[in-house]
Formats: C-alpha cells, structure tokens, sequence
C-alpha cells in the first residue's frame, strides 16, 4: 500500500514559524525570506505609493498589501504553501467576500491568491529561481505578474493565460490591464536615481 506523504503544515505552527523568521513555503520547502536592501525598499516605495493613491482613489477596485504571506490551504488549518511577494493586490469584491466567508481573517495570513503580485529582484535572487517562482504565481492562479529588476532598469510582465511575456525598458510605461484599469506608471519612475 502506498503511503502519502502530507505537505505543509498546520496554521498555528506556520503562524508561529513566520513570526519567528519569515520564510516561503514552496514544494514543501522552507525558503528563507532575506531581509531587503536600500535599493529594494527605494523600487518597494516607488511601486508601493502609486498603487496606495490608485487604491485610495478607486476603493472599489483593489486593496494592495506589502510583504506579506498569502497561503494555499487544504483545509482552514492546514497550509500546504505559501509565497511573500514583495507587493500583492487583490480586487476589492474577491477580498471582501473572502473577509465575509472566513471569520478570523484578521488572526491568520490571507487564504486567497492576489489578483496581482510584484517582484523585485534582489541581489541574491537566482534567475531559474525567480523563473519558477513566477510559474508558481501562474499555477497558483495569480493574474498579472510584475518582475522588477533593478539591475537592467526592466519590469517584465506576466498574464495568466498567456504565452506572451513583455519586457518594459526605461522609456516605457507600465500599465495595470484589466486588475488596474487606467493605472499607468512610467518605467523610469520605478527605479530612483543612485547617489
């Protein structure tokens, strides 16, 4: 008889794990989250504030949340994974009917894959790394994807449901499609100038 071999953990020990030293739980994996550096929180801010003015302008169509875990669950007490993008926003009515169907939201991390998550290279990032973990975000259902790498001044993006990837240079802009309509940030604001 074949034995199954159960991934993840329960919540309360991944509560618990998280607060001690954050990590991703991928593949049954404990990957460690490595604190960022000026330059990542510099790019952080520059994405992180236009998407809180959209927010604050048009609440009825996202809520944007920084570095914090999303979990993929069997069970409400049972996660088999989780990924920290470095920024994720959700559509307002799929966060609110999450909120309205699961009672202590506020106690645990969110059980409901973004609609949009951010990445930004870091320093120590692995591109074949950074690769699967965008198929992760793909698999897990995520429908917009943004790499953001500092190194070579780009944002490439990713739809679900699409073989297409485009890569965004500095004279670009960067648009929201369909999770962010009307959203536009040009490239070169996304990287502040080094002194």
């Amino acid at each position: 008889m074949a034995v199954q071999t159960r991934i993840g953990m329960p919540m309360d020990e991944f509560i618990r794990e998280f607060d001690r030293a954050p990590f991703e739980l991928i593949d049954g994996e404990r990957i460690v989250i490595m604190p960022p550096v000026y330059e990542h929180g510099a790019i952080w801010k520059s994405l992180f504030l236009p998407l809180s003015a959209y927010e604050q302008a048009h609440p009825e169509i996202i809520e944007v949340f920084s570095e914090q875990p999303f979990v993929l669950a069997y069970t409400s007490d049972w996660v088999s994974g989780s990924r920290v993008p470095d920024i994720m926003v959700y559509r307002t009515e799929r966060i609110a009917a999450y909120r309205a169907q699961t009672p202590d939201f506020a106690h645990q991390p969110i059980a409901l894959v973004p609609d949009l998550c951010i990445e930004i290279v870091s320093q120590n990032d692995n591109y074949l790394e950074l690769e699967a973990k965008v198929d992760n975000y793909l698999a897990d259902g995520v429908k917009l994807i943004w790499v953001v790498n500092p190194r070579n001044k780009t944002v490439t993006v990713y739809t679900q449901g699409s073989d297409q990837i485009t890569r965004l240079r500095i004279d670009t802009t960067l648009s929201g499609g369909a999770v962010l309509p009307d959203f536009a940030l040009p490239v070169k604001d996304i990287f502040p100038e080094q002194s």
